[in-house]
């Protein structure tokens, strides 16, 4: 059997068993083996499953997963993030669409907290959804914010999902979150723009909050924008001393837990259960990840022992004869097409062993590509018919939000993002500005 065949009925048993609903990790981890095992034999298939366990235990940033998980976690659990949407609901609230404006920067907020789009959303539901609903805004419009604001998860730092990224293509954790944040935060503004104009064409879709509710005491409104900026500093002290070459990654993660922990305990909200709470959903959220990152090495040495990725490159580029940038449009759009029935983690281990290698193959820079992979994931899980993301968002609105109004909310966010996507695939500097000026240095 050549390798080519070998390589093809790998990949179509793994998604066929993904299909069938088992885990991802169980079904990448045993399509690897299996293979391993026939492949090889006893030792050698005993071997490779060793030395990708190995060599994920031994990768020292690794331990910032933990860190930023804990210190999201924290910071959900005790009911910071409630500060944040007060401030935002005080001090945006005399500007039409003010409250979803203020759910954008709440969402780029979280994103910073946590690292998670699945924590924005779920933050955004229960926090912003039933205030924006009181208060008369159109159900399609803030159902999308609430959707295209928890995409900024897996893009502004600290990303969680830009850290599996880094250990599947080899590349500094440091570089590729420097890389998400100017586009993570052009589509928080492009996002705000649309929401301003939208609600000048129509104000109804966005009403201002009644006077009595805005004009309260100054004072009362500096302490709301005190309580709602702690979280902007427990990120710069986490980032700056890394920005500036003073503590390495896992050490400025150390630091943003320990400062979200002790913030916590000043405002006197880091009870047991919190504490038990929080330490609870790292560990699985953490293992999770591990066990995913473990399948995913195993699964891609086995593909590089059979020279997969040389075989493709060849198809395309002198078989087919495609031009580079066709390659990797049509790359971005299988993420869209398996958007449909898997979420960015699955789509990034199943097809990082043959993607990323490609890119670099193509001449292109990996660090770029991450953030056109964390893009291009995010539009797939808002697309209809069964993206991702759409039936996270139902599962967690109320009744008055149906389906239908869920697919109808999320086409002009999906656009702008879209825009976004074609203008840092246009521009690569928009992504590689940063971490090419700080690394620079």
């Amino acid at each position: 059997m050549s390798h080519e065949l070998i390589a093809t009925l790998m990949f179509s048993t793994m998604m066929l068993m993904l299909l069938t609903g088992q885990r991802v990790f169980g079904a990448i981890g045993f399509v690897a083996v299996v293979a391993a095992l026939l492949l090889w034999g006893d030792r050698g298939g005993y071997d490779l499953g060793f030395s990708a366990a190995m060599k994920l235990m031994k990768w020292y940033p690794l331990l910032t997963l933990p860190m930023f998980i804990f210190m999201g976690y924290v910071l959900s659990e005790s009911r910071i993030a409630d500060d944040l949407y007060k401030m935002f609901h005080v001090w945006m609230g005399g500007l039409s669409g003010g409250l979803a404006v203020g759910t954008i920067g709440l969402m780029v907020l979280i994103s910073a907290m946590n690292g998670l789009s699945v924590a924005g959303m779920a933050i955004g539901a229960t926090i912003a959804l039933p205030e924006l609903l009181r208060r008369n805004y159109d159900k399609r419009m803030v159902t999308g914010v609430i959707q295209a604001g928890s995409s900024l998860g897996i893009l502004v730092p600290p990303s969680v999902v830009l850290v599996l990224y880094a250990m599947i293509a080899r590349q500094p954790v440091g570089q590729l979150w420097l890389a998400g944040v100017v586009p993570g935060l052009m589509m928080a503004a492009m996002f705000v723009l649309y929401i301003v104009i939208r609600c000048k064409i129509n104000p109804s879709l966005g009403p201002v909050l009644p006077p009595e509710e805005r004009n309260i005491p100054l004072p009362e409104k500096l302490r709301l924008l005190r309580a709602g900026l702690l979280p902007f500093g427990i990120f710069f002290a986490m980032m700056i001393p890394f920005v500036n070459g003073w503590t390495s990654l896992v050490e400025s993660s150390a630091i943003g837990a320990m400062t979200a922990f002790g913030a916590a305990v000043l405002k006197g909200r880091m009870t047991r259960e919190v504490f038990e709470n929080s330490v609870r959903n790292t560990l699985g959220i953490s293992c999770m990840f591990m066990w995913i990152i473990l399948a995913a090495l195993a699964f891609g040495a086995v593909f590089d022992g059979l020279g997969a990725v040389k075989a493709i490159e060849s198809l395309f580029t002198e078989k087919l004869g495609l031009n580079p940038w066709v390659i990797l449009i049509l790359m971005q759009l299988s993420f869209i097409l398996m958007g449909t029935f898997l979420d960015d983690t699955a789509m990034l281990v199943i097809v990082a062993p043959l993607y990323v290698p490609l890119v670099g193959a193509l001449g292109f820079d990996l660090i770029w590509y991450g953030v056109l992979y964390t893009i291009t994931t995010q539009i797939a899980y808002m697309t209809p018919p069964f993206g991702y993301n759409l039936f996270l968002m139902r599962a967690m609105a109320p009744p008055e939000i149906t389906l239908r109004d869920i697919y109808g909310s999320i086409l002009p966010f999906v656009l702008v993002m879209i825009l976004a996507l074609t203008l840092i695939l246009c521009f690569p500097q928009i992504a590689l500005w940063l971490p090419n000026w700080i690394y620079g240095k």
